[in-house]
């Protein structure tokens, strides 16, 4: 079974977040997409970003109605600060029946040279890129054999857009899966 890993916060997850996941469950060869939710960063402010229970809860009610998407909390047992090139091996050793694959969008991509072992990710594992708006910037490591552009749809719906606006009091209901709206609501959360 392969496995596209989508990292983030998770700040909240929104519609965006699983429009692009199941377009790789349907759309390329992965069978399954686990969204790993990153702990809190120490570099962060602790009021910018919920706890990671809370946002994995949030992962977890927007993906229970797709048995393709799966949340994940497995970086959170793991040493910190995360390290891409940690986590991997540590899922290899812990599922060995299963491929990984990291998916992003094409703005990490541009970033990913400055990560930690880059050189082995990009020999190791298939990168699937997804596009960003306005976003052209060419570099030679696309070329490698592991980076896989894939035509997904363009999302411009971000977590800090949706924080503003819950803190300036808009509706953006529409923005969020209908369980996560709910559970955000009934917390307060970014009030």
């Amino acid at each position: 079974m392969k496995i596209g890993l989508y990292f983030g916060t998770f700040n909240p997850i929104h519609v965006g977040h699983l429009i692009i996941a199941n377009h790789f469950v349907e759309h390329s060869d992965l069978d399954q997409v686990w969204c790993v939710v990153t702990p809190q960063s120490p570099m962060k402010k602790k009021q910018s970003i919920l706890d990671n229970n809370q946002r994995l809860e949030m992962v977890y009610l927007a993906t229970k109605e797709y048995p393709k998407i799966k949340p994940s909390a497995i970086e959170f047992q793991l040493k910190q600060p995360n390290y891409t090139i940690h986590t991997l091996a540590y899922l290899e050793e812990k599922y060995p029946e299963y491929e990984f694959a990291l998916i992003m969008g094409e703005d990490n991509l541009v970033t990913l040279p400055k990560w930690k072992n880059a050189e082995l990710l990009l020999e190791r594992y298939h990168i699937y890129v997804y596009p960003r708006k306005l976003y052209s910037e060419e570099k030679e490591f696309r070329l490698k054999g592991t980076i896989h552009k894939v035509n997904a749809p363009v999302i411009e719906i971000s977590s800090s857009f949706i924080r503003t606006s819950i803190k300036e009091g808009k509706n953006i209901r529409p923005l969020l899966p209908e369980a996560v709206w709910v559970y955000l609501d009934e917390m307060n959360f970014y009030k």
